[in-house]
């Protein structure tokens, strides 16, 4: 437990006065791995992404919703179920190419409300608190369709993403999604929904995320005439490197003597070789095999002709 060290509002400079603030917990076997341009590029695009989820829920449910962002954050999983109601719609996703699944939570009341909008009613204000029957499942499954298309689109400048549904859970200790310390990008929504105010959630895995994220927000060329430059110097390094000398080596295979055996050996002494007669001789760089060869000659020198790997080498 460390306190926050931020000076308070007209504090100097330098000063170490943190009267009135409450210390903040820090976990340093789990660092803040979420960067601040990982962050911003995920702001832009749930931004997005709310705008758009507000259109598909007016536009199904026929009356009016507000759907926007209020933060995003980093939770291991386990944090993030325990911070859940025991009774909740968790519609489950993957997200090829992001490694993992991924969870859309809606509270129940929501879910209640928009299915009695959906099936042509006027969204009671009294709701039942309980899991889904088959068709009210069947009816959340085009409105997890939507979200999720929307959801692609809004992710697209970060990682060309396809999610599909994948399930439906109404408690979050049997959604098995990942690990209890696996670590969640956590996208938290406020949706207004028939006069009511609900909070949404959206968990995304962290692992799988971050390689996308790394990868958008990678610097590159700022000009055409750095591209080409750069351009250039990739074919002058593929250049240089065809013409760089390797040592090759055309070898027998391995023969093992015990120690003694090999102490017994005098000028003179034949050494039978563990080689098959009719298997090529082995091409090497570096100790790894890359090819196979025939013995020959090519005047007055040794040669070796690289032939086919033979599918089944044949021992003697």
């Amino acid at each position: 437990m460390i306190p926050s060290t931020a000076p308070e509002s007209g504090a100097r400079p330098g000063s170490r006065r943190v009267r009135g603030r409450e210390p903040i917990s820090y976990d340093f076997r789990r660092p803040i791995q979420l960067s601040r341009e990982d962050a911003r590029q995920l702001h832009l695009a749930f931004e997005g992404f709310a705008r758009q989820a507000s259109t598909v829920f007016t536009s199904l449910l026929r009356t009016v919703c507000d759907v926007h962002l209020v933060q995003i954050t980093q939770q291991t999983y386990g944090e993030y179920v325990d911070s859940l109601e025991p009774l909740t719609y968790l519609g489950i996703f993957s997200a090829e190419p992001i490694a993992g699944r991924g969870i859309v939570q809606l509270p129940m009341y929501g879910v209640m409300t928009a299915i009695d909008h959906m099936l042509g009613g006027h969204g009671s204000d009294q709701q039942p608190q309980r899991a889904l029957t088959e068709i009210e499942i069947a009816v959340m499954n085009e409105l997890m369709d939507r979200l999720l298309a929307e959801m692609r689109y809004s992710l697209a400048d970060s990682v060309d993403v396809i999610p599909r549904a994948t399930g439906y859970e109404h408690s979050p200790q049997l959604a098995q999604v990942a690990g209890a310390s696996d670590v969640m990008v956590i996208v938290r929504l406020a949706m207004r929904l028939a006069g009511e105010e609900l909070d949404a959630t959206i968990g995304l895995p962290y692992a799988g995320l971050h390689p996308h994220l790394a990868r958008a927000t990678a610097p590159s060329a700022t000009s055409e005439s750095e591209r080409r430059s750069r351009e250039r110097s990739a074919a002058a390094l593929r250049e240089r490197f065809a013409s760089v000398p390797v040592e090759a080596a055309v070898r027998l295979r391995p023969t093992t003597f015990t120690p003694a055996e090999i102490a017994d050996f005098r000028p003179g002494t034949l050494v039978r070789m563990h080689h098959p007669s009719a298997a090529p001789l082995e091409v090497c760089v570096d100790g790894e095999v890359f090819a196979r060869a025939t013995p020959g000659a090519s005047g007055p020198r040794l040669a070796a002709l690289v032939v086919a790997t033979p599918v089944k080498e044949t021992n003697s």
